[in-house]
């Protein structure tokens, strides 16, 4: 099975490809088959595809303690050291999107060029009536499908979700809370990308943007499913940045 230790925790991951390694963080309640409309792409256009799966995520176990986007950051560190080895292109959506601008903050060594998509960095970037509200409800059709797709893949079995639903809407409720002045040391390349009604505003995608040195927005139309909604124009658009295009390309 795909796991590897870092940092003395079991964790699952799926590599594929050969070239320059590009990272993929997924999101809240997710694992790697999130990003299976962008593997594919990545791969056939020459790079080295990571996608690991965070603690208590899909088939990678919770350990005890809390979970938090500080946490997921030293995780994800450890495992950029552990299985990469060196720099890589990072591409978060959702939380996993906290995780990449985190891990550029703490360790930019690791951090060729950054995707963000679809997340807010401090509340006042955060739309009402999103799906992050629909968790908040247990009993919601989304915690319904979210609660089976978890008993399927997780080692812990389908008796620890409760746990990690505790843990998760905790974060929730309390972060992310990121000061955007705290930001202005993040050299990488950076494109933050959304959806024109997703779950972060436009103005503070901007505002993001505008505060990285080397930061892009592109606003697709689109939810916060962007990536498996549009899949082509996403893709065709991670290239491009990718590869460093000009923008008149």
């Amino acid at each position: 099975m795909p796991y590897i230790d870092v940092a003395g925790m079991q964790t699952w991951h799926e590599v594929s490809g050969q070239g320059d390694p590009v990272v993929l963080l997924h999101g809240a309640f997710a694992g790697a088959s999130s990003w299976f409309a962008q593997t594919p792409a990545l791969v056939g256009a020459g790079y080295r595809v990571h996608v690991p799966e965070r603690r208590g995520h899909a088939h990678t176990p919770d350990i005890p303690g809390p979970i938090t986007y500080s946490v997921m950051a030293d995780d994800t560190i450890s495992y950029l050291d552990a299985a990469v080895g060196g720099p890589a292109h990072l591409i978060g959506w959702s939380d996993g999107a906290v995780v990449g601008l985190l891990v550029a903050l703490r360790r930019p060594d690791l951090v060729n060029r950054l995707v963000l998509i679809g997340q807010y960095y401090n509340s006042s970037g955060k739309t009402p009536g999103g799906i992050t509200e629909a968790l908040d409800d247990a009993d919601s059709e989304v915690m319904r499908f979210l609660r089976d797709a978890y008993a399927a893949e997780s080692p812990d079995g389908g008796d620890h979700f409760p746990v990690l639903y505790a843990k998760l809407i905790h974060m929730f409720n309390t972060e992310p809370e990121i000061d955007f002045s705290t930001l202005t040391g993040i050299l990488a390349p950076t494109l933050v990308l959304q959806g024109d009604r997703d779950e972060v505003s436009v103005e503070h995608s901007q505002a993001l943007a505008d505060t990285l040195p080397r930061g892009r927005l592109a606003v697709l139309p689109g939810t916060h499913m962007l990536p498996l909604e549009t899949p082509d124009i996403v893709n065709a658009l991670l290239l491009a940045f990718l590869r460093g295009d000009p923008a008149g390309a």
